[in-house]
């Protein structure tokens, strides 16, 4: 029997996958399968970075600038998981740092 609440919302989940959610917040972004896995084992976001394939010793958590996340955001749009990605921290040019960073930002990268 299930007990429920006076202040508990009911809603209908039929047709839907009810999970209760992982996030992953350390995801190098290197294959397309990392989705799936994410899926078939419960989790549902996906934090990180990276530009797609790399070597094991390359591979990031963050991703390089504006256009890079741009497209890896339009990447995902066929996923049924929720994203998040994260850009890069600071740059040697003084001059252009804020610049670069609200470029990243205004591309989406949290």
């Amino acid at each position: 029997s299930l007990i429920i609440g006076a202040c508990t919302e009911v809603i209908s989940g039929e047709g839907l996958i009810v999970t209760a959610g992982a996030i992953d917040t350390h995801v190098h972004f290197i294959c397309p399968q990392l989705a799936n896995e994410a899926v078939a084992s419960g989790i549902t976001t996906l934090i990180g970075g990276g530009t797609g394939p790399a070597t094991g010793t390359n591979a990031t958590t963050c991703t390089p600038g504006a256009n890079h996340i741009r497209h890896m955001m339009q990447s995902t749009d066929c996923f049924p998981l929720n994203f998040g990605f994260t850009g890069k921290g600071n740059t040697t040019d003084t001059e252009k740092v804020s610049e670069e960073l609200w470029e990243q930002i205004k591309a989406g990268v949290i």
